[in-house]
């Protein structure tokens, strides 16, 4: 994502793994499990820092806050959740004791005082030294005693769960987990002296960590429970993580292109960047955590525990080297570990601008033929602009001459496919939304003062005024929001697919005595008025899909900024799509209800929804292997009925690349793949082109593409 020429960030960006040069790990001395830890201190400079962040946050954020008792109570309850969400290492009496400062974290902010942060921070990494030195303790003299034909489990889900009131609590919590690790391994196939040998070094690798922890990591992880406070997009950099998001916004990209973030104490996926490496493999998927690394054919490093920034520097690479990944899936939490391999590259323009196609589809004893524009995301090259280069590239001009294409090849209607596409560019999207509406407004931006800046296409030409449609999904964010949004407002054309991910906020950098602060200072809102924030765009016609929207989204972050509205920039006049919308949807269900692609994706949602309800797990082998098996074959079932129904052959697992490759490219709207030329049709695409063929023949039985 990219900067919008005007300093406002469209997006929020975590690390992307875009970056060139492989960092030497260096060598962390051997900590001896029971050794206490040694206190942090605050520093003078950041206790300087912290009062501009204040600064900052309460006269420019968005939202308009005040520094009192009620955001101290907050800040101290987003911090412990931020540090303990599973509650799975502070006591009950530590909880206790940090109520004393419930209703004076705001006094310390406003002073820049650290100490009561600092507090809380070095119990905690008191708190994860213990329980690692207890695990590292029971592999080295218990691990002949676990047994793992007994009635036992162990639950996944602790958010609610109350504190431990004694350390033999939390000893038996951890001993479960443990338990439930090396049953993981076993289940994968590894033999009990290298799954003693692995888990020995990953607890003792982590206890290492934990005392090499410096006064910055104290920092970062207490600011950014006061900016999170806030909202989630409002972001502090240390110094460290400033040099990345710097390379990151550049788009200076060579690695494997994915943004990554810690969930407890795995890596997790967020978002695969478009054109990127791991995006063309196909085998990364957003909510995969990456628990090992290897640099090609070197030994697995296992990176469970680990600080974001070092798993970041491990994937890091040249190009053309190969960096292998121990994922495990997002969807179920007993997934079993899979390894895959991606060759680092380059994210090239030429791989993230619009390319086209056309599909045909029969209408009757009639083939129509419908041009698709896939857009992965808003680019443009503000240097070769800059410079007046006459050949610069950018997503308005390169549709634009797909478009012309297109209508030489005589398609008969236009389908804007912006699936995953996670935004960019502000001016490209009001740029290419001019490419399809006469002169007008297309996005409002209102400030943190409540004024409103109404952005316009001022360009009286349309390039396309024929059938259109734009295909999204739940990864279509930003950017890509405001043109389905414009698009939609103005009745110009069909918006189909998933809901969009809701995020309609504008971010600015500003720099600090130490590192950078990310701030949220104004919303973006539709020509209806509707701000995209939160709600997203929710289509004229809604395809089913595999996205969980209470994981993936603006609306499944805490702290998110609400829905609202504002006056409309322009009367919007009547809508002739909207009087069809319901004889629409009848001849859709109607198509889609012995669709095979269709039919899987549901069935597939439900099987992976109720398996993620599951929050217990058993710690006995045979169960587990038994509840892994039955999974197994349901999927396949699923899988081969979808196969036999469209003619194809059935497969006798899913452990093979053809199977992995059908399951990516198939009955999922969130995947688009040209890895061979014997791949299946888009489903979801060509339903898209079906429903705008109906919208066509309802409004004019000639109606086709037009200049």
């Amino acid at each position: 994502m990219k900067q919008t020429g005007t300093r406002l960030l469209i997006s929020v960006v975590t690390i992307i793994l875009a970056l060139a040069g492989v960092q030497a790990q260096a060598s962390i001395p051997e900590i001896k499990p029971g050794t206490p830890f040694t206190p942090l201190e605050p520093t003078r400079e950041e206790a300087i820092t912290t009062q501009q962040i204040m600064s900052n946050l309460l006269r420019g954020h968005y939202e308009r806050k005040r520094l009192n008792n009620a955001l101290s109570s907050e800040v101290l309850d987003t911090l412990l959740d931020d540090l303990d969400s599973t509650h799975s290492y502070f006591l009950a009496s530590d909880i206790k004791e940090f109520e004393q400062f419930r209703n004076h974290l705001d006094e310390a902010l406003s002073r820049g005082d650290m100490k009561p942060a600092f507090y809380i921070y070095n119990r905690f990494q008191q708190r994860i030294s213990e329980r690692l030195s207890f695990v590292i303790t029971e592999l080295e003299n218990n691990a002949a005693e676990f047994k793992f034909d007994t009635q036992e489990t162990l639950e996944l889900d602790r958010e609610e769960a109350p504190w431990a009131t004694t350390t033999a609590e939390l000893d038996n919590l951890w001993r479960k987990r443990l338990k439930n690790s090396m049953l993981n391994l076993r289940l994968a196939g590894k033999e009990d002296k290298d799954i003693l040998e692995l888990l020995s070094k990953r607890y003792q690798n982590q206890l290492n960590r934990v005392h090499q922890s410096r006064p910055v990591d104290a920092y970062q992880t207490f600011m950014n429970a006061v900016t999170r406070t806030f909202d989630p997009h409002t972001q502090y950099f240390s110094p460290r993580n400033s040099e990345n998001f710097n390379i990151n916004m550049s788009l200076s990209l060579q690695g494997i292109g994915a943004v990554l973030q810690t969930e407890d104490e795995h890596t997790k996926v967020v978002r695969l960047v478009p054109g990127g490496p791991a995006s063309k493999a196909g085998n990364l998927e957003p909510e995969d955590k990456i628990i090992g690394v290897a640099q090609g054919d070197e030994d697995m490093v296992d990176v469970i525990g680990w600080r974001l920034d070092e798993v970041v520097d491990l994937i890091r690479g040249p190009k053309s080297s190969t960096v292998r990944l121990e994922i495990l899936s997002g969807e179920v939490a007993t997934a079993e570990p899979k390894t895959i391999s991606i060759v680092r590259d380059e994210v090239k323009l030429e791989e993230q601008s619009a390319q086209k196609e056309v599909i045909e589809i029969q209408d009757g004893k009639e083939t129509r033929r419908i041009g698709v524009i896939d857009i992965p995301t808003f680019y443009i090259d503000f240097e070769g602009r800059m410079n007046n280069l006459p050949d610069y590239r950018s997503t308005t001009r390169d549709v634009r001459r797909l478009v012309n294409e297109l209508l030489d090849e005589k398609v008969d209607g236009l389908i804007i496919d912006l699936r995953s596409n996670g935004g960019g560019s502000l001016e490209e999207a009001i740029n290419l939304t001019g490419l399809f509406i006469p002169t007008g407004p297309v996005v409002q931006v209102r400030g943190a003062r409540g004024d409103v800046d109404v952005l316009r296409d001022r360009d009286p030409e349309v390039l396309y005024a024929g059938p259109l449609t734009v295909l999204v999904n739940r990864l279509s964010a930003s950017a890509s929001e405001i043109f389905a949004g414009a698009v939609q407002d103005y009745g110009r054309g069909l918006v189909i697919g998933g809901q969009t991910f809701g995020k309609g906020t504008v971010q600015s950098l500003r720099p600090l005595t130490e590192g950078q602060l990310k701030i949220t200072q104004a919303k973006f809102y539709r020509v209806s008025g509707d701000s995209t924030q939160n709600q997203g765009v929710i289509p004229d016609i809604m395809f089913p899909s595999l996205f969980d929207k209470e994981k993936i989204g603006e609306s499944a972050l805490e702290r998110a900024l609400p829905w609202d509205t504002i006056k409309p920039a322009r009367e919007v006049s009547s809508n002739p799509i909207r009087s069809k919308l319901s004889r629409l949807k009848e001849l859709h269900e109607a198509r889609i209800s012995d669709n095979p692609d269709f039919i899987f994706v549901r069935e597939q949602k439900a099987l992976v929804s109720e398996m993620r309800e599951k929050t217990q797990v058993s710690l006995n082998e045979a169960e587990r292997r038994a509840e892994r098996e039955e999974n197994d074959e349901r999927r396949l079932a699923l899988e081969n009925k979808r196969r036999k129904a469209k003619g194809l052959p059935v497969l006798a697992s899913l452990d093979n690349d053809e199977a992995d490759s059908t399951e990516k490219s198939e009955g999922a709207d969130e995947e688009k793949t040209d890895d061979s030329e014997e791949e299946e049709p888009d489903a979801m695409l060509i339903e898209a082109g079906n429903i705008l063929l109906d919208y066509m023949r309802m409004s004019s039985p000639g109606m086709t593409a037009q200049r």
